[in-house]
């Protein structure tokens, strides 16, 4: 994908949220599983895409997914809507866009929207926002 999906930060078309981060990569996503830890949240993979990339012999910018969730908080969600589990856990994308380091994830709000969840069942899911917030400081 060249260039930037988002100029700035804020929502995109189907309930993307972006936002620009401090740092490089490697340490926003440092950074997040550190805040991760410190929480209790469980991180349930890393996937480094730009790695995967190379070993097909292909080049793509640092571009690095980061799965996670806390069971607590999920289960009841997917209890209530068993498709909600296609995006639960929560996932987090972290990429170098030309010297810039940004984030995405799809919305707590579209979530449950597409899943038709109770705002009470939804409430769980908004922990992303104030999460990212805190990469988005210098």
């Amino acid at each position: 994908m060249p260039g930037s999906a988002n100029s700035g930060s804020g929502p995109l078309p189907g309930g993307v949220v972006s936002k620009v981060a401090a740092g490089t990569v490697a340490e926003v996503t440092a950074r997040f599983r550190q805040m991760l830890e410190a929480k209790g949240v469980m991180v349930f993979a890393v996937i480094d895409q730009a790695d995967a990339a190379r070993t097909a012999g292909l080049d793509l910018r640092d571009t690095v997914l980061v799965i996670f969730g806390n069971p607590a908080a999920g289960t009841p969600v997917m209890a209530a809507a068993p498709l909600a589990a296609l995006d639960l856990p929560l996932k987090l994308l972290i990429w170098d866009d030309a010297g810039t380091t940004r984030l995405a994830y799809y919305s707590p709000e579209s979530i449950a929207e597409r899943h038709r969840l109770h705002p009470e069942t939804a409430a769980a899911l908004t922990v992303i926002h104030p999460l990212t917030d805190a990469l988005t400081a210098p």
